[in-house]
Order: C-alpha cells, then sequence, then structure tokens
C-alpha cells in the first residue's frame, strides 16, 4: 500500500534565504571595494575605514542569518519527526486497544472505574458510608500512619 502523501512541513525558505544572499552579496560588494580602496591609495583614509566597518558588518550579518536559517530548518525537520512519532505512537495505541481479546503482548487501555471501584482500591483506609458513622467515628490514618477508629 502506498504510503499517504503528508503535508510538508514548514522549513524556512525562500524569504530567508533571500536575506542570507543579500546580506552576502552587500558583503562581498564592501570586501571588492576595500580591496580596491587600498590598492589604490597608501595611507587609511576615512572611506577605507567605512568599507571595512561594512565589509566586517555585512559578514557577520550573513554569518548569522545563515546560522538562523539553519538551526530553524533542523528545529522544524525535528518538529516534523516529531509530530509524525506521536502520530504513530497514538495511532499504534488505538489499535492495541481494538485487538486487546488478542492473545498478543498487547496491554490494553484500563476502563474508568466506578466510585465504587476507585474506593476499593484504596489500600489501608476503610471507607465507611457518613450516615453509618457515629457522631465521634473518624476513619484514616493519624499523621503517624496509624489506623484511626
Amino acid at each position: 500500500m502506498a504510503e499517504p502523501s503528508r503535508p510538508q512541513p514548514y522549513q524556512p525558505g525562500a524569504v530567508s534565504l533571500f536575506f542570507v544572499a543579500k546580506a552576502g552579496v552587500f558583503a562581498a560588494g564592501f570586501w571588492i571595494w576595500l580591496l580596491v580602496l587600498v590598492l589604490r591609495t597608501d595611507s587609511a583614509t576615512g572611506a577605507q575605514v567605512l568599507a571595512a566597518t561594512g565589509a566586517i558588518t555585512t559578514t557577520l550579518v550573513a554569518v548569522v542569518l545563515g546560522a538562523r536559517m539553519a538551526l530553524q530548518r533542523n528545529a522544524s525537520v525535528r518538529h516534523a519527526e516529531m509530530k509524525k512519532l506521536l502520530v504513530d505512537i497514538s495511532w499504534n495505541a488505538f489499535a492495541a486497544a481494538g485487538n486487546a481479546e488478542s492473545t498478543g503482548k498487547v496491554v490494553p487501555f484500563p476502563s474508568a472505574a466506578g466510585d465504587s471501584d476507585w474506593a476499593s482500591q484504596r489500600a489501608g483506609i476503610e471507607r465507611v458510608p457518613t450516615r453509618d458513622r457515629g457522631a465521634g467515628d473518624r476513619v484514616g490514618r493519624d499523621r503517624g500512619g496509624d489506623l484511626l477508629r
């Protein structure tokens, strides 16, 4: 049987890639401008400082945006895998509950217990209806864990 087509998870794409590429183009432009200024002049000028500042800044921005895009992509892939795993777990649990009568190693879901069943499961405490108790009777445990009557 063919695997049903699932919607593709969100992955950072065109917009993030656009900003990374834009920062890269600006960084390349500043680096080229700095190289041209350094080769043409002997002393440091304000234009060289501006070109160097722009080159460093845009290079760092491109690196940060690229790292952010990669982290978002990895997180979206992990999120999609987690969602798929949760769906598979819930489906398997649902199928296991339906097959509880079979002899396989399947643990059925517990059925909802009524109040009387729940009261009988509590260990160590006697359940006596309020109307059957006297005014001074107290059933339960004291702070030391001893049974009170």
